[in-house]
């Protein structure tokens, strides 16, 4: 899932960068306020992890043209502004949740998967579709009770699907979703990977939509 970063400090930032992605997000990094308010006014993100103490914008004024634009990106500020008014403020501002610093990457990662949870409509960790399950804190797939072996890029892709399960999605709005700043995209990276995928669950797991996109259908009764 791709999320932006948004934090002035570069060795934290770089650190969170490198965390977040190890954990198995793409993570897009805006070092000062104005920079993350055109990233969020022409990308798409999953969540966003947004520092208050930002040059050129302030976090806060940045959280408030964000919803005033009707995003309703979530959004986790992270920030050693510890006192409860700072707290307050950036709740009743339109965050998500709110972070201390220091704190612990892999608490991080996991306020993250839950806030994009509960944006799509999902409260549970593991996601079903179907046949196939996905754990994706466990970073682990199965489908008709099997295992699967897949990517760190497959596994993403089937994230992104089975949260948009009876959607069609473009390859446009699929590579947004999975692709950092600077990674390169081959033309046909979104066909290659869902190629991968349908070979490892079945062909009609992932349906093609012809001129538009892929779509992964839900069971009748889901």
């Amino acid at each position: 899932m791709r999320i932006l970063l948004v934090e002035d400090d570069p060795l934290l930032g770089d650190g969170v960068q490198a965390g977040l992605t190890q954990a198995g997000f793409g993570v897009d990094w805006a070092k000062d306020g104005v920079a993350a308010d055109l990233a969020l006014k022409t990308g798409q993100y999953a969540a966003v992890v947004l520092d208050l103490g930002l040059p050129r914008l302030s976090g806060l004024e940045l959280l408030r043209r964000v919803r005033a634009a009707g995003n309703k990106v979530p959004v986790l500020i992270l920030t050693a502004r510890d006192m409860v008014g700072d707290r307050i403020r950036g709740l009743d501002g339109g965050a998500d949740d709110y972070v201390i610093k220091p704190f612990d990457l892999h608490e991080l990662a996991a306020r993250l998967r839950a806030l994009i949870r509960r944006s799509q409509g999902e409260a549970a960790p593991l996601l079903r579709v179907g046949e196939v399950e996905l754990d994706h804190a466990a970073h682990r797939a199965v489908f008709r009770g099997r295992p699967l072996e897949l990517s760190t890029r497959e596994f993403a892709l089937l994230h992104v699907l089975m949260l948009s399960a009876g959607h069609v999605l473009s390859r446009e709005h699929l590579g947004e979703r999975l692709y950092a700043w600077g990674e390169e995209i081959e033309s046909n990276a979104i066909d290659v990977h869902i190629y991968h995928l349908r070979r490892k669950l079945a062909p009609e797991q992932i349906r093609t939509v012809r001129g538009v996109g892929y779509l992964m259908p839900r069971a009748p009764h889901e």
